[in-house]
């Protein structure tokens, strides 16, 4: 006799139940791009069904994103001026810090992440200072921390540095500590992949490099060591928690890192794995909610403690729904 395994055909509820990988909505954090001026809500090409928001109009998605009980929301900043250091990314009244401080005030319970980079706010699209026409990492520290402090003080549970120059986290670390802001966490882009997977991102972002690209400071796609050591010194820098980007075509990376790490591991699944299902399913290849559900679901499963996905506020609502 020979004896099979039993394959479930059963309904959603017990197919969960006995799921190896289990999803839930406070896993997922939701990214949104926000833009400097007033009543603004404005669709992003690239990326079909993400807006940008200004400020006043933020609320109303921060309200989608409480009632779906996601575990919060990213946080990009648009601003109307950029210059060569980008100084708009740590002004009290810039347009991050206003989201933060509306943010809190009209939801104190969700939890709000600042990213903290450069690229949003420099007129050449770098993540860092430029000297001699390339980038000097020691004087990006001090900037950097200059806007991780602005936005905590304004409000940000988080700040997360995606910027990838050496020691950002200690130096945030340090200048948020100097500030009695010990209670914010870290929640840093140690590994961060040099990517063509970002470019809707950029265009939403109005970030894409003046000149050159980002490959003397983002990782070399081709390399998973380096992925551990960047982890490791970040979290001994102080990071409390890490981001492995991209998502789908880097899961044997998040799931090495995982192995490596004692903090928690955030998959980053970005916007050109987003723009490709949204394309594929307009077109009627692919189906977008099944796709969507899968893919988040094959993050999980090679480690990732939270996901951060345009598809956030769908995969929370489809979750609490009983659909996936």
């Amino acid at each position: 006799m020979i004896i099979r395994p039993r394959r479930l055909r059963v309904t959603q509820a017990i197919r969960n139940l006995t799921s190896e990988t289990r999803l839930s909505p406070s896993m997922f954090v939701y990214p949104v791009f926000v833009r400097e001026g007033k009543n603004i809500v404005e669709d992003i090409p690239a990326m079909p069904g993400q807006k940008r928001y200004s400020p006043d109009r933020l609320p109303k998605i921060l309200e989608r994103a409480v009632k779906n009980k996601i575990g919060g929301v990213l946080l990009f900043g648009i601003p109307e001026h950029k210059d060569d250091t980008g100084t708009s990314a740590w002004k009290y009244d810039g347009v991050i810090q206003q989201a933060i401080k509306i943010s809190k005030r009209e939801f104190p319970e969700l939890t709000l992440i600042g990213d903290v980079c450069l690229c949003e706010y420099t007129s050449h699209g770098h993540c860092g200072m430029i000297k001699g026409g390339k980038i000097d990492n020691d004087s990006t520290l001090e900037i950097l921390a200059k806007v991780a402090v602005s936005q905590a003080e304004a409000g940000a549970d988080i700040v997360a540095p995606s910027d990838m120059m050496d020691g950002h986290t200690a130096a945030i670390r340090e200048a948020l500590d100097d500030k009695n802001l010990q209670d914010t966490l870290i929640f840093s882009y140690a590994v961060k992949y040099a990517s063509a997977f970002y470019g809707p991102f950029r265009e939403a972002a109005g970030s894409a490099p003046a000149f050159g690209d980002r490959k003397t400071y983002q990782m070399n796609p081709r390399n998973v060591r380096e992925a551990i050591k960047e982890a490791l010194l970040d979290i001994e820098e102080g990071s409390d928690m890490i981001i492995v980007k991209p998502g789908l075509a880097y899961l044997d990376v998040l799931k090495t890192v995982k192995e490596k790490v004692n903090v928690p591991v955030a998959s980053y699944s970005v916007s050109g794995e987003y723009a490709m299902i949204k394309a594929a399913s307009a077109q009627g290849w692919l189906n977008e909610k099944n796709i969507a559900s899968e893919a988040a679901i094959s993050m999980a499963r090679a480690g990732a403690d939270i996901i951060i996905s345009y598809y956030a506020l769908e995969l929370a609502e489809w979750i609490l729904n009983g659909e996936l």
